[in-house]
């Protein structure tokens, strides 16, 4: 990877923001860009780096944004051939592409996630030192409890307000209390957008809870996902069972997508740009970064580089006949 996207990556991921790396695997001449070119791309599609020129890029930056969303890396081919299906890549054709094939790695890079724990209890020391090691965030929400109780937390808040913490796109909140402020806990973790809480108790201790929370109006949805008892059944016992067993809970909805935020949330992930097909070389265009615009018999027509739209403005009819 080239000084300035290795610049940029190393800036995003200290910043905690997403961004998605691309990386040439395997080029057949002629291409511009070789193996081992390297490109950071970020949410908004800003890229840092070289991977190909004007027709490689829209399509990397697109898929770029689409891993974001999903968190899943992927194979890309962009070729001027439409050649044979082949397990795990996706095949792009390019009809302006200017010869050459280029397969293209990309691999997203999200914020890791923020595990959010209140109370002091010994499941929340052990929640803390197994989620550090496992390379979360962790804070800390504990009134009474020194700093130097939680040495893996990145804070320590003497206080259970947790208006105004910057949650990060993927959370956990844990509520690990284990009776001393229970209700005003959980209270403050339902307060939050973040969809994954679990609460450290027994079904019975939960329902006393739950009906205390209801008496003060929070609403039924949100006491209905509530994780209580917290973690998967796995017949824990001591602190450091019951903290693995709402670990293994953690990964397992992290896998699948369960703890980001919603996408109303002001960190919910990227949305597919708008988008429009060339109508000269057939390649799909986001409409925002488009490097080439016509408006013909009442339509916006969107191109990827200036020759498409000069060879269009030449003869408009023509194209839209043949498309």
């Amino acid at each position: 990877m080239n000084q300035r996207a290795q610049s940029k990556a190393e800036e995003l991921r200290a910043a905690q923001r997403p961004f998605a790396t691309a990386q040439v695997v395997r080029a057949e001449a002629p291409t511009s860009a070789k193996p081992g070119a390297a490109a950071v791309i970020t949410p908004e599609g800003g890229i840092f780096g070289w991977i190909g020129g004007g027709c490689a890029q829209p399509t990397v930056i697109e898929q770029a944004q689409a891993a974001l969303r999903d968190g899943q890396p992927r194979l890309i081919r962009i070729s001027p051939q439409s050649g044979p299906a082949v397990p795990g890549v996706a095949q792009f054709s390019m009809t302006c592409f200017s010869g050459g094939t280029l397969d293209i790695f990309i691999q997203p890079e999200l914020p890791r996630l923020r595990l959010v724990l209140l109370g002091r209890s010994p499941t929340a020391h052990s929640l803390a030192c197994l989620g550090a090691a496992m390379g979360y965030t962790v804070d800390v929400f504990a009134p009474g409890a020194p700093r130097e109780d939680f040495p893996d937390a990145r804070q320590v808040h003497d206080a259970l307000d947790l208006r105004g913490f910057d949650f990060g796109p993927t959370n956990a909140v844990v509520v690990a209390s284990q009776g001393e402020y229970d209700e005003e806990a959980l209270e403050a973790a339902l307060a939050t957008p973040v969809p994954y809480v679990a609460f450290v108790a027994s079904g019975k201790k939960w329902q006393s809870v739950r009906a205390f929370l209801e008496g003060r109006g929070v609403a039924a949805a949100r006491l209905d996902a509530v994780k209580a008892p917290a973690g998967l059944d796995l017949h824990a016992v001591e602190a450091e069972e019951v903290a693995l067993s709402i670990l293994a809970e953690i990964v397992m909805r992290l896998r699948s997508g369960a703890l980001a935020l919603p996408e109303s949330a002001p960190q919910a992930r990227p949305q597919a740009p708008a988008q429009a097909l060339d109508p000269i070389c057939g390649m799909t265009v986001e409409i925002q970064s488009a490097r080439g615009h016509s408006h013909h018999a009442g339509r916006d027509y969107y191109f990827c580089c200036p020759g498409c739209k000069k060879t269009f403005d030449k003869d408009p009819a023509r194209y839209l006949k043949a498309g």
